[in-house]
């Protein structure tokens, strides 16, 4: 990711030197992908902070925890007052709000900012979500929004969003979000194959028809792909995945601020319980052959109507875990102080990240009816949406 950040400053007119502590790696960057480019490197720190413009702005992007503060604790010493270090990995809130403490002491800058959309976004326009020192953000503001990705008419998918960890909590929210996302497909995908009986490449169409819906989104697009992709034996590659799904954390950070801040956010919740379940393989094998599950009947009903019915649970479902994560940045906001633009933070997701969907314009025009909606369910739109879901013999 800090390779395709630097080559997409570099793809928009800015100057980048790169440093890594494997130094050959630097080498290797500027004589293959950087190679032609206005990309320089640095074989130590204090080549890299000698070669860069005042106000200096060091982005970071390595691991969360002890290696941000290491890194920290060594750009320190040679670094300015009014300098600036940004912090672009998926660091835990309360160290962003720590460290944007100590550093303010020194008399440097810090901002700790969400970056969302994995390799590609980062090449090619991410979601980026900076919090932190605001008095930064005019030195970082046209490079961010620059490589951001765009929307609409060319709105970029970034903007300040708050004060000391505001940028990371969002960040956090954001893929609590996604695991809530992730999951309720998942679920959708097991009603599917275990209930109706479906073969792969017929899911992978009745996706690529839920993608022309209110469910338009890159979650549901890649599952479509994903479904009908086949392996080099010729045989759907799906089935041969080990279902044991790993997790970095954010999700499980997001469930217990939600239990820390007393906010209701059971759906994302359970999509973390749910990657907990399925990382005990060897325990979920040995209670298959001793404990019995539910009989699987052969489906008999009106396929289409129950696919359709699948289809509004999942989009009600995706509208009640948008609404408890905005209810937690809501309660986090008045825990902190922090002034978040809920509206704004929708259109920062629209695009570059990895829950990106047309449903997050209905998100901004909601919060853009009335700034200080209490809860998504409580906008005209969203509550028809899920009244439309409930009804008896239409859903």
């Amino acid at each position: 990711m800090g390779q395709n950040l630097i080559l997409n400053m570099n793809d928009h007119g800015f100057v980048v030197c790169a440093f890594n502590r494997t130094v050959s790696k630097v080498d290797d960057f500027l004589a293959n992908e950087a190679k032609g480019t206005k990309v320089i490197g640095a074989h130590s720190l204090e080549e890299m902070v000698s070669k860069l413009k005042k106000p200096r702005r060091i982005i970071l992007l390595v691991k969360a925890g002890n290696a941000v503060d290491d890194f920290i604790n060594k750009l320190v010493p040679l670094l300015e007052t009014g300098d600036i270090i940004i912090d672009g990995g998926n660091s835990e809130y309360r160290d962003t709000t720590r460290r944007c403490k100590e550093l303010q002491e020194k008399g440097i800058l810090f901002v700790g900012s969400g970056v969302s959309g994995g390799e590609e976004g980062a090449r090619y326009g991410p979601s980026l979500m900076p919090g932190g020192a605001k008095e930064a953000w005019p030195h970082i503001k046209t490079i961010f929004q620059s490589i951001a990705a765009k929307v609409g008419s060319g709105e970029p998918c970034c903007d300040w969003v708050g004060d000391e960890g505001a940028g990371h909590f969002v960040k956090m929210v954001h893929n609590g979000i996604e695991y809530g996302d992730m999951q309720l497909i998942c679920e959708a995908y097991h009603l599917m194959k275990d209930v109706v009986g479906m073969e792969h490449d017929e899911m992978s169409k009745v996706f690529q028809e839920w993608n022309k819906t209110e469910l338009d989104s890159f979650l549901i697009e890649i599952t479509a792909n994903i479904l009908k992709f086949k392996d080099s034996d010729g045989k759907y590659l799906l089935p041969k995945i080990k279902d044991s799904a790993g997790q970095k954390g954010t999700g499980k950070w997001t469930a217990i601020s939600a239990l820390e801040y007393g906010v209701p956010v059971t759906l994302i919740g359970e999509a973390v319980f749910a990657r907990c379940l399925s990382s005990l393989k060897d325990e979920r094998v040995q209670a298959s052959k001793l404990l019995d599950g539910p009989k699987m009947t052969q489906f008999s009903g009106n396929k289409k109507a129950f696919l359709e019915d699948i289809r509004k649970a999942l989009y009600a479902s995706k509208i009640i875990s948008y609404a408890q994560g905005f209810m937690l940045l809501r309660q986090a906001a008045k825990e902190f102080g922090w002034t978040l633009n809920y509206g704004g933070i929708a259109l920062m997701w629209r695009g570059g990240c990895i829950i990106r969907s047309v449903f997050l314009g209905k998100i901004k025009d909601a919060f853009d009816r009335n700034p200080e909606l209490q809860n998504l369910l409580l906008d005209n739109f969203f509550k028809t949406a899920v009244e439309n879901c409930q009804k008896v013999g239409e859903c």
